[in-house]
This record gives structure tokens, C-alpha cells and sequence, in this order.
């Protein structure tokens, strides 16, 4: 039976297109069409009439990058097979240098047709929705972190020292606001700042009630309230790690997990010898820094603390064994880690890597 692989390499404007039918064949120029969805699908009818082609004599693939997934969704959805590529897991020859977008659909199609790429799990709509509000938050709070920074840079330089006890409370903000400058214009420049710091502020808060009214109807709210059953895990954080993670199943060992989140080490062995490095970063860097975030929350001995314990109020019991289990197991590896001298930072990733190991057992129960 003829089937064709299809490289798509794959722009905001344009689309390149190489076939490479299956046998030894060297794949062959199709060309190249604009990213319109349309005109995208009128050029596939053109090839499965020219060829004489069904859609199951089709595999199409792509490398994942800023167009996203409605490509993929779109043609899956009219019944072909494609897959979206890792970059970093697209094999590479060493001396190769040449780099276009027709060499790069060309060596899509003949590595897809020798069975060496893997695509890479693609979110539904409703979980991607979810995932980009998220990170759109993590955008505004990122903003307004900086923008922190640079007003008391501001101030620093011009000689300002708050003499009070924490920044950004209510007194420090009292003092931004009743702060009188030397000049003039210092003032306005103050006054941009700390509207700018506003702005954050309900920018945050606009998106924090999109979040709730989301996770209402969302399938994998479940899941995120067991999760908040967790130490060092509210609403937030949930909704970021169940988002990003988005279909647990494809796991089938808690190991594939820490993998996907690049908590697992390098390595570089030979013969009789083996070397490991630093953690891989591979995969989810949005994950893996919430995991890193929320470990840093089993420093301190095992607690139910009030809030989580109001958190925890409707979950299974065998939810609270498992974050039960998951505090005295995390905070004795802290602790043990620490006696032997390592790194903070190396611990809340050794700590973080096995706290995965807990939320997939976690997703296991909930589903």
C-alpha cells in the first residue's frame, strides 16, 4: 500500500511542504503554501487527488514552535494523522550546517518515515485555555516584580531609604505616595512607577477571578482540588502544574514524569565509568519551576496548618494519606540532604523531583 510522509516545516505566514514516500526513496519538494487552514487543506485534497491518496495513506508532521497546535488539532479533526515534534528531540548530524525551510521539511518527511520522531502530547482547547490564562498570570506578576525592582532602584540611587520593616505593605505604600522629591520631575517619574504597580495589582486580581470562574467548569478540577490537598499547593499552583501536565496518563511510571519535567540528572558514562550532571531542563520549565516553588514548602516539619486544612475539608481519605505521606517523606529527604552538606537550590530539586513522584500517584486515584 503507498502511503506518503509529509514534513511541514511551518511559519506564521507560510507553510513548506516535502513528501517522502514509503521505501528508499530520497523525499521530494511538494512546496510551498501560505498558513491560511483553508488553503492548507485545498493543498492536501490536491495531493491525495494527484497521488490517488486516502487520508489514512497520510502522516503529516511538524516541529512544535510559536504556531502552536491548531494546525495539528485542525487536520486530526478532518481525520489525518500528524504529529508535532520536540526540536530538541529531532535527531541532528553534527556536520550538519546548512540549515533552510525546504532541507528542514525534507529531513522532517525522511525521518518520520524511519520511525525516528516522536510527537509530543497535544493539550486539548479547554486545557490550553487554562494553561495560558495561567501563564498570562505569571506574565503580570513577573511584570510587576520588575517594576518593583526598578522603583526602589530609583529611589536607592537618588538616596531614599525606607527605614520601616518589609516593603509593600500598607505603611511602605503610605510612604511611596506622601514621598516628596527633590525635583519635580523625580516625582512624576515616582508616580509612573506606582501607577504602573497598581495596574499590576488588579491585573493580577482580574485574572485570579478568571481562574476561579474556569476551574468550576473545567474536567480536571478534580484533580486540582486534590492537589491543593497538598502542602505548598493552593489554587494557583494547582491549576499551573494540572494545566501544564495536562493528561497524567501518558506517564506510565512517575520516572516519564520527572523526565517530562527536566528534574532528572545528565548523564555522560562510559565503559566502567558514569558521570552525572546537572538536571536535564527539558520538557516543561513552566512545571518544573512551580514544582521547584512549591518544594521549597517541605523545609519546615510536617503540619496541618489551617489553611490546609480548610483546603483538605471534602477529600477522599486516601488524598490525605497521600500528602500526609508526602510531608514526612519530603521534609526527612530535606533534612537528610542538608546533613550532607548540599546546595539549598540542588535540594528543592531533588525535593521537587520525587514531590512529582507524589502528584502522579496522586492523578492515578483522582483520574
Amino acid at each position: 500500500m503507498k502511503r506518503v510522509y509529509i514534513g511541514i516545516d511551518a511559519h506564521k505566514e507560510s507553510n513548506v511542504l516535502a513528501l517522502a514516500f514509503s521505501g528508499t526513496e530520497a523525499p521530494e519538494m511538494y512546496g510551498k503554501t501560505t498558513a491560511d487552514l483553508k488553503a492548507f487543506e485545498a493543498v492536501l485534497r490536491r495531493i491525495m487527488k494527484k497521488y490517488e491518496l486516502a487520508k489514512e495513506d497520510m502522516a503529516l508532521c511538524y516541529e512544535a514552535g510559536p504556531t502552536g497546535f491548531v494546525l495539528a488539532r485542525r487536520l486530526i479533526k478532518l481525520g489525518f494523522e500528524c504529529i508535532v515534534v520536540a526540536p530538541s528531540k529531532i535527531p541532528t548530524q553534527s556536520g550538519d550546517r546548512v540549515k533552510t525551510d525546504r532541507r528542514d521539511a525534507r529531513k522532517l518527511a525522511r525521518l518520520y518515515r524511519a520511525g525516528e520522531l516522536e510527537g509530543i502530547h497535544i493539550p486539548s482547547v479547554e486545557d490550553e485555555v487554562i494553561r495560558d490564562v495561567c501563564r498570562g498570570r505569571t506574565d503580570a506578576v513577573n511584570s510587576m516584580a520588575r517594576t518593583k525592582k526598578q522603583l526602589l532602584s530609583f529611589l536607592l540611587r537618588n538616596g531614599y531609604r525606607y527605614k520601616g520593616k518589609a516593603h509593600w505593605g500598607e505603611p511602605h505604600m503610605r510612604y511611596l505616595r506622601e514621598l516628596v522629591l527633590a525635583d519635580p520631575a523625580q516625582k512624576v517619574v515616582l508616580e509612573e512607577y506606582l501607577q504602573r504597580i497598581d495596574f499590576a495589582v488588579k491585573q493580577v486580581e482580574r485574572i485570579d477571578g478568571q481562574m476561579e470562574a474556569l476551574l468550576q467548569t473545567w474536567s480536571r478540577k478534580p484533580l486540582v482540588e486534590a492537589l491543593m490537598g497538598f502542602k505548598g499547593f493552593k489554587r494557583t499552583a494547582a491549576m499551573v502544574i494540572v494545566s501544564e501536565i495536562g493528561h497524567f496518563g501518558r506517564f506510565e511510571h512517575p520516572k516519564q514524569l520527572m523526565a517530562y519535567l527536566g528534574l532528572v540528572p545528565s548523564e555522560d558514562s562510559s565503559g566502567g565509568r558514569r558521570r552525572q550532571g546537572s538536571i536535564t531542563k527539558c520538557g516543561n520549565s513552566h512545571a518544573r519551576w512551580m514544582l521547584v516553588e512549591s518544594a521549597e514548602h517541605y523545609r519546615k516539619p510536617p503540619k496541618i496548618a489551617k489553611g490546609l486544612s480548610v483546603r483538605q475539608e471534602g477529600l477522599s481519605r486516601e488524598v490525605k494519606i497521600i500528602s500526609w505521606h508526602a510531608q514526612n517523606r519530603l521534609n526527612k529527604r530535606w533534612n537528610k540532604l542538608i546533613f550532607r552538606g548540599m546546595h539549598p537550590n540542588k535540594i528543592r530539586v531533588a525535593v521537587a523531583r520525587e514531590l512529582s513522584s507524589y502528584i502522579w500517584d496522586l492523578a492515578k486515584i483522582v483520574g
